[in-house]
């Protein structure tokens, strides 16, 4: 069943998601099961599975190293395949633009459709570490619109070197990123949501926000977005802390803020046990004012770790 299906079928219910990330080649699947079954219990009709670019590794050969390209987290249409056969569950692969061609898209969407997987998450990604600005690979996509477009022409038939005649079209629903504090790259909010309406115009079917710490940040977001004729639903993306270094990576690597107030329990904390505790009862509050609002969905950013978001779940669904 599509995302969109899932919440018009909800009747204004919120409902509970999570996103999972693969594990690095050479892990067992059970790890993921085992951090997966625990939340289950909350019913999610839907669980997101990332995707992550490629990256340089540098290889020793003969005294001298070769810089080689590689995924070090690779099969998230594997995975997102078995989590849907062994949890009856709808599942939703990332698809990139960066690191990706628009062949190696068309071919990752058909395998989506041969498995019965009905959504998937457009994104354009993000620049590589030696990169100071994103760079679209050779034949690939330089913005999540035209992945988007891509998508819905595949929904019509429309590959890209024939137009297929079929009573079997895909019918792909497609979510795209949203951001209540700006992308980074973005000059302004009003721009980036100026850009949210192309990908929406362009035929997305609903939206999942970054992160963010506070909750005014996305209700100020929703009323701007709307404003600007976005109707789609738009679903926040929760994250709880869980470690004192967060105070500094979150807002160094996604350029977003925390409140004030957030900071100063975090930092009176004299271990990340005691952190992660407050990361927990933040969240807790933070999902309960955004389900009062009237959020279709709740989607937690898991890291593949499920104990905190098993505590939150808990108090909330």
């Amino acid at each position: 069943m599509k995302v969109t299906d899932h919440i018009e079928k909800a009747n204004g219910k919120t409902l509970f998601s999570f996103e999972i990330i693969p594990p690095k080649k050479g892990k067992n699947i059970q790890e993921l099961y085992d951090n997966i079954d625990p939340l289950m219990e909350f019913q999610p009709p839907f669980i997101d599975v990332t995707t992550s670019r490629e990256e340089f590794v540098y290889v020793e050969r003969d005294g001298l190293y070769d810089r080689q390209i590689t995924r070090m987290r690779p099969g998230t249409v594997g995975i997102c395949a078995a989590i849907k056969h062994k949890y009856n569950v709808d599942t939703v692969p990332h698809v990139l633009c960066g690191g990706f061609t628009k062949q190696e898209t068309e071919y990752l969407l058909v395998d989506c459709q041969y498995l019965g997987i009905e959504n998937v998450m457009a994104l354009r990604g993000d620049a590589m570490s030696h990169q100071r600005y994103f760079e679209p690979a050779d034949g690939g996509h330089n913005f999540a619109t035209d992945l988007v477009k891509q998508i819905k022409n595949i929904n019509k038939g429309r590959y890209l070197h024939d137009v297929v005649e079929t009573d079997h079209l895909s019918d792909f629903c497609v979510g795209v990123a949203g951001y209540p504090e700006k992308h980074m790259e973005a000059p302004s909010l009003k721009s980036d949501l100026k850009r949210l309406k192309e990908k929406v115009d362009a035929g997305s079917d609903y939206i999942v926000t970054q992160m963010f710490f506070d909750n005014s940040k996305f209700f100020e977001f929703v009323k701007e977005a709307r404003a600007m004729g976005i109707n789609v639903p738009i679903i926040p993306g929760i994250k709880p802390v869980a470690v004192k270094k967060h105070l500094q990576l979150l807002p160094q690597v996604f350029k977003i803020d925390l409140p004030e107030e957030l900071i100063n329990e975090v930092e009176k904390c004299k271990s990340n046990k005691e952190v992660r505790e407050v990361g927990i009862e933040w969240c807790i509050k933070q999902s309960k004012e955004l389900m009062d609002f009237g959020v279709p969905v709740l989607h937690y950013y898991s890291m593949g770790k499920s104990s905190n978001i098993e505590k939150i779940a808990s108090a909330i669904f």
